[in-house]
């Protein structure tokens, strides 16, 4: 492959991120959903098959979660294109990596959790590891 562009690269940086940003909020919606559905237990109906569709019923009528099952969806295509333009040994790492970075800083910020200093230390290695991917 021949070096990339300044156009290509900003293209490519530009997948990779869109892609990471999708999972981000899929993954972020989906966890706040879940969180205020509480224990899908409790929302059986009966026992057996007649008491799953309780839980499913409330998960799939939630708001949260449509949004963020549509983001995973839409993060799906996405990676299919961003891997039309990226190399597959670059675009894997980096947007696992800058999904896991965002997770923990929305975890923190969005979904209030307590994202303690060795949690960010680890963020602070994939961040290194990120950079020296892409050089």
């Amino acid at each position: 492959m021949m070096a990339a562009q300044p156009g290509d690269l900003l293209r490519q940086w530009s997948s990779i991120t869109g892609v990471a940003a999708l999972a981000i909020a899929g993954e972020v919606l989906i966890a706040s959903a879940m969180r205020d559905l509480g224990d899908l237990d409790n929302h059986r109906t009966g026992p057996g098959l007649k008491g799953f569709l309780g839980p499913v019923k409330a998960v799939l009528s939630n708001g949260k979660f449509l949004i963020g099952a549509s983001c995973m969806a839409f993060n799906f295509f996405a990676m299919l294109w961003a891997l039309s333009i990226v190399d597959l040994s670059l675009a894997a790492p980096a947007i696992a990596s800058l999904t896991y970075i965002g997770n923990a800083i929305c975890a923190k910020l969005v979904l209030g959790e307590n994202v303690d200093q060795r949690r960010w230390l680890a963020v602070l290695f994939v961040c290194v590891g990120v950079i020296l991917i892409a050089h």
